[in-house]
C-alpha cells in the first residue's frame, strides 16, 4: 500500500515535470508564429526591410522552439500509456478522438507548411510564402483549440455517457464534449497568455539591445511592437481572467476556495486575502493581509454576498490549498506587473522617450521571462486545483494510475530529469545565444543577388535582399 502511494506521487511528479517543460514551448510558439505572420505581412504591405530582418531574426528562434515543443510533447504523451493506463482506458473513447483531431488538423498543417516557411521563399514567391507563415500560425491555434478542449472536458465534463464497464463514452453530440462549460474561457485566457508571453519575450530582447545601442532599428521596432501588445492586451487578459474565474466559481467552487484561501464560510461578505500563509492543519490563513468583503465584490459583485469555504466541501474532495493559493498570486501579480509595464510604455511614448528611457528598458528585460512564469503558475492553479480528480468529480487521480511499482516510476523520473535538463537545457542556452545577437540589416549586392551571410538560409537571404 505504501509502495502504491509512493508510485502515485512519483507518477504525478513525472507528469508535472514533463508537462511543465513542454508547456513553455507551445506558449511561445503560438504567439511567435502569429508575430512572424504580422512581420511578414507588414513587410509585404510597406516594403520596409526592418520587418523582413526581424522575421529572419525570430524565425531561427521559432524553428528551435517548435522543434523542442514537438519532442517534449511526444515524450509526455507516452505517459498516458505507461503511468496512467487506467485513465487512458476509461477516458480514451472521449479524449482519444479529440487528440487525434489535433494531430490530423493542427500538426499536419504545421508540418506541411513549416518547410515552405523555412526554405520556400525563393521557390514559391512572396505571397505564397506569407500564406505558409499564416498556415503555421493558424495551425498553432488549432493545436491549442483541441488540447484545451481535452483539458477543459476533464475540468467540466459534459456530453458523455458511462458504459457498464466504467468507460466514458461520447453521448449524442460531440459539440457538448468539445464546447463544454469552461472551454471558451480557458481557450481565450490561454491563447492571450501565449501572446503576452511572446510579447514580453520579444520586448525583453528588444530592450536588452536598446540598452546596448539605442539606434538599432530592429531593436526599436521589436520593442515598440511588444509594448503596444502589452499596453493593449494585458487589460484584456485581466478581464478574460476575471470571467474565467467566475466560470470556475460556478463549476469548480472548491478550486476558487483554495485560490482565495477561504477555509471557512463567509455568510456576510468574504475578504480578499492578498497575502498570508495557508495553514491547512488549523484551517486558516496565518498572517493574512486582507481587504474586507472585497472577494465577495469581485466574485459576486456584491460586498455582502455570502461565499462558501472549504468547510462546506468533504475533506477527501478538497484540493491542496498552499500551492494553489500561492500559484494564483504569482499569476495575478505578474499579470498586473505586465499591465504596469504596458502603461509605463504609453507614458514613455507620450513623452517621446520610448527608446531613451533606460529604466523602462531594464524593467522590460527583467519582465522578459514573466509570461513563462505566469503561464506555469496558471497551469498549476488549473491542474492542482482540480485535485483529487483527473476527471472532475467523476474519476479520482488515485484511481487513474497504472499498477506500477515505485522504483520503476522513480527510475523513469530520474532518466527524464537527466535527459530534459541536458538536452533542453542546451537548447535553451542556444536560444539565449541567438537572442543575444543584435538584429542586423542584410542588403543585396549590386547585381541584386542576396548576400549569403553566416547562418542565413537561402530562403531568408532572399527575403532580406528583396526587402531592403
Amino acid at each position: 500500500m505504501v509502495d502504491q502511494g509512493l508510485a502515485l506521487i512519483l507518477a504525478r511528479a513525472q507528469f508535472a515535470f514533463t508537462v511543465s517543460f513542454h508547456f513553455l514551448f507551445p506558449a511561445f510558439t503560438i504567439g511567435l508564429a502569429s508575430y512572424l505572420a504580422v512581420l511578414e505581412g507588414l513587410w509585404l504591405k510597406t516594403g520596409k526591410g526592418v520587418y523582413a530582418n526581424l522575421y529572419r531574426y525570430w524565425l531561427k528562434i521559432f524553428a528551435m522552439v517548435f522543434a523542442m515543443g514537438v519532442v517534449s510533447g511526444i515524450v509526455m504523451s507516452y505517459q498516458f500509456g505507461t503511468n496512467w493506463s487506467v485513465f487512458s482506458d476509461k477516458a480514451g473513447p472521449v479524449i482519444g478522438p479529440l487528440m487525434a483531431y489535433e494531430v490530423l488538423t493542427a500538426f499536419f498543417l504545421e508540418a506541411g507548411f513549416l518547410g515552405v516557411m523555412l526554405f520556400g521563399i525563393n521557390k514559391v514567391g512572396r505571397r505564397p510564402h506569407f500564406l505558409a507563415t499564416c498556415a503555421v500560425a493558424f495551425g498553432t491555434f488549432i493545436s491549442a483549440f483541441w488540447i484545451l478542449a481535452v483539458n477543459s472536458w476533464m475540468q467540466t465534463p459534459t456530453g458523455y455517457e458511462i458504459a457498464s464497464n466504467g468507460q466514458f463514452m461520447p453521448g449524442a453530440s460531440w459539440t457538448a464534449i468539445i464546447f463544454n462549460p469552461s472551454f471558451p474561457y480557458r481557450l481565450v485566457h490561454t491563447v492571450i497568455a501565449a501572446y503576452l508571453t511572446t510579447a514580453f519575450a520579444v520586448g525583453g530582447v528588444g530592450a536588452w539591445h536598446l540598452l546596448k545601442d539605442r539606434t538599432n532599428p530592429g531593436a526599436r521596432k521589436m520593442f515598440s511592437m511588444a509594448m503596444w501588445m502589452a499596453a493593449i492586451v494585458a487589460p484584456i487578459q485581466i478581464f478574460a481572467g476575471d470571467m474565467h474565474g467566475l466560470n470556475t466559481l460556478e463549476y469548480q467552487p472548491a478550486k476558487v476556495m483554495a485560490m482565495e484561501g477561504h477555509f471557512q464560510n463567509h455568510p456576510h461578505g468574504a475578504p480578499l486575502i492578498l497575502f498570508g500563509i495557508p495553514n491547512s492543519a488549523e484551517r486558516r490563513v496565518d498572517y493574512a493581509i486582507e481587504i474586507p468583503k472585497a472577494s465577495s465584490l469581485i466574485l459576486k459583485h456584491d460586498l455582502n454576498a455570502p461565499l462558501k469555504g472549504l468547510d462546506s466541501v468533504p475533506e477527501d474532495k478538497q484540493p491542496p490549498v498552499g500551492i494553489v493559493f500561492w500559484a494564483f498570486r504569482v499569476m495575478v501579480g505578474l499579470g498586473f506587473a505586465m499591465l504596469g509595464l504596458g502603461m509605463w510604455s504609453l507614458l514613455a511614448r507620450a513623452r517621446k522617450q520610448l527608446y531613451d528611457w533606460p529604466m523602462l528598458h531594464r524593467a522590460a528585460v527583467v519582465m522578459g521571462p514573466a509570461g513563462f512564469i505566469a503561464v506555469l503558475a496558471g497551469w498549476i492553479v488549473t491542474e492542482v486545483g482540480r485535485q483529487p480528480f483527473t476527471i472532475y468529480g467523476l474519476l479520482r487521480t488515485s484511481e487513474s494510475a497504472s499498477p506500477l511499482d515505485a522504483p520503476a516510476v522513480a527510475a523513469s523520473l530520474v532518466a527524464f530529469a537527466a535527459v530534459y535538463f541536458s538536452v533542453f537545457g542546451a537548447g535553451i542556452w542556444y536560444l539565449l545565444r541567438l537572442a543575444k545577437k543584435p538584429p542586423q540589416a542584410h542588403e543585396a549586392t549590386l547585381d541584386g543577388s542576396p548576400i549569403r551571410s553566416a547562418g542565413l538560409t537561402p530562403a531568408l537571404a532572399v527575403i532580406d535582399g528583396a526587402a531592403t
